[in-house]
């Protein structure tokens, strides 16, 4: 991919471009040659916050994702809902306003209506 990814947010390939899908899938290929090194880190995201936010029971999806960001080196916050303030009655909405209040360079979401 000649130019940078710049969507805030992937839910699906339908508006993506062709260049974009194969950037994605260069960029998967590079990540499958590092996962097969002895060490797995890269400095990429070194210096930034990943909040996991998952709704739903997700063992793999919710793993995959925090192993991800610390592969890339990001710091990793995994919020559990059954024990945060959704579970007293606070919004969807006001949840997403406090967490990114709080300022993480990247708030990943698994909902039921995503």
């Amino acid at each position: 991919m000649d130019k940078p990814f710049r969507r805030r947010d992937l839910l699906g390939i339908r508006n993506l471009s062709p260049e974009e899908i194969v950037g994605i899938l260069d960029t998967a290929e590079n990540f499958r040659e590092i996962s097969n090194r002895e060490i797995k880190k890269v400095p990429t995201l070194r210096g930034k916050t990943v909040i996991n936010l998952f709704f739903e029971s997700s063992t793999r999806t919710r793993t995959s994702f925090e192993l991800a960001a610390k592969r890339l080196s990001a710091d990793t916050v995994n919020i559990s809902i059954s024990s945060s303030s959704v579970s007293k009655g606070e919004t969807l909405l006001d949840t997403a306003l406090n967490l990114d209040a709080m300022a993480p360079d990247c708030i990943v979401v698994r909902h039921g209506s995503a």
